[in-house]
Parts: structure tokens; C-alpha cells; sequence
């Protein structure tokens, strides 16, 4: 007994077309931002479908595709038209016993960093003002990207100034430790500084990692939908207050940081 194909489009890697329509804010909309070359793209594909793709054509439409025998030009490549856009993928997360609907927004890596200025493509600022929820990834092994992890999340502040839009950094590669640029107290440092979570994974070996890092995220993302669904009813009864309180978002960040580690 076969099911009809379309019951399991949802649980396919597939494109946003495909996936089952809902209510506004039915589904959660997370990015994945950082340098090109830490591992956004691998990171995504692990989570959805559990494999590590290793060897993969950059997310940009600037590397040169594959010669073609002989020699003479590169064909171009597959992904040149994701420099713009990057690929949005769409998939129904098991999620405290529900299946919610998630999209994740990979981005291209074309992100220039000069004097802590970062040059964000219009097309990743669209992503940012989409997205809810966000994680910063940088890899172990390349400092630069690493130094691009800032002005990236000051640039989300700008777009969400309410600092409970959640925002985790990610080391990635963290198997790569002989090749290792950054050391696990500096990424820790900047997140303790920018009153965010960090973890260091390794999406080649760790699976599970993985899958714990976009959980989080995306409960934490529901956590602000119903919330904001709560604050909407209050706000006709009691005026919310300009600005969170620091000190108890700090506890908040090392509550739930604590209890990853455990």
C-alpha cells in the first residue's frame, strides 16, 4: 500500500514551492549566515536528511566551475544563480511531539568584511528582514571568518532590535583541530560580549550536534511566535516595556546554556 506521492513531499529535501501551505507564521523561518567555505550549506543538508555532503559546489556565483576535459573554459557553475538568492529549503521538523513546518534560507557566502563595516548583499538583507530565527556560523580553521561573525549580528540588531530574536554562533569543523585558527574561548568570548549562544560542531562527525543546534533554534523561534501572538492580546492592557532587561537575558543565555552542556 503505497502512500499517494504527495504525502511525503513535505519530509524531501525540497524546494519552498513544495511545501504544505499554512496560516502566516505556521511555519518557522531560520537563516544560516557566515563566510563562504565554513560548512552553511553542509550543515543544513545534515540536519534535513542526515548526510554529510563533503564535496559540493560553493553557494556563489563567483567560483569557477569544473574544466572540462582538455582544458579551455569553465563551464560555469551549477549554483551561479544562488549568489542572489541563495536556496531556501522547506521540511516538517518533529519538533516536542508536533510536526511544524520549517524553512531554512541558506545564504551565499558573498559577505565583504572591511574596517568592521560589513558589506551585506541586498539580497541577504531581504533574508534577514524574512527570517526569525538565525545562526552564525564560522569554521575553526578559517580566522576571517571568524571575524565576520560581528558585524553580521550587528547587522541582524539593526534589522530586529528586540534582542530576543535567537542568534546562535556556531564553530563548524571543529574536527579539524590541527588546522584549528580559532580557539574555543574566542568564539565563546564574542557570544558572552554579544549576549548570544555559542557551540562548536563538527557537521562531518557529529550528526547529532547538528540536529541539537537547529532544534534549539527553532524552538526558541516558536517560543517568540507565541509569545508575540501573547503580547499582541496583552498590549491593549499593559504597555510592554521599551527595552528588555539585560541581566535577565544574560541568566536566560547562560540557563540555557548550561543545560545544553549537561
Amino acid at each position: 500500500s503505497h502512500a499517494p506521492a504527495g504525502m511525503s513531499q513535505p519530509f524531501l529535501l525540497a524546494p519552498i514551492a513544495e511545501c504544505p501551505p499554512g496560516p502566516p507564521g505556521a511555519q518557522l523561518r531560520l537563516a544560516v549566515l557566515g563566510a563562504r567555505g565554513v560548512g552553511k550549506s553542509a550543515m543544513i543538508v545534515r540536519f534535513l536528511t542526515k548526510r554529510f555532503i563533503g564535496d559540493y559546489e560553493p553557494n556563489t556565483g563567483e567560483a569557477g566551475g569544473a574544466r572540462r576535459p582538455g582544458g579551455g573554459a569553465p563551464r560555469p557553475p551549477a549554483l551561479t544563480a544562488l549568489c542572489s538568492t541563495g536556496s531556501l529549503y522547506s521540511r516538517l521538523v518533529h519538533l516536542d511531539g508536533d510536526h511544524v513546518a520549517v524553512q531554512i534560507q541558506d545564504t551565499p557566502g558573498c559577505i565583504q568584511v572591511q574596517e568592521d563595516c560589513v558589506q551585506v548583499l541586498d539580497s541577504l538583507s531581504r533574508c534577514v528582514k524574512w527570517a526569525e530565527g538565525f545562526l552564525l556560523v564560522y569554521s575553526i580553521t578559517d580566522y576571517s571568518s571568524y571575524q565576520s561573525i560581528q558585524p553580521l549580528y550587528q547587522h541582524i540588531r539593526k534589522v530586529h532590535p528586540d534582542a530576543r530574536t535567537p542568534i546562535i554562533i556556531v564553530g563548524n569543523k571543529a574536527d579539524l583541530l590541527h588546522a584549528r585558527q580559532v580557539q574555543a574561548k574566542e568564539g565563546l568570548q564574542l557570544a558572552d560580549e554579544l549576549g548570544s549562544l555559542f557551540l562548536e560542531i563538527s557537521t562531518s562527525e557529529d550528526s547529532q550536534g547538528v540536529c541539537d543546534v537547529f532544534q534549539y533554534l527553532c524552538k526558541e523561534v516558536s517560543k517568540l511566535q507565541h509569545a508575540g501572538s501573547t503580547d499582541r492580546r496583552r498590549s491593549s492592557i499593559i504597555p510592554r516595556p521599551k527595552s528588555p532587561n539585560m541581566q535577565d537575558l544574560k541568566r536566560r543565555f547562560k540557563q540555557a546554556l548550561s543545560s545544553k552542556v549537561k
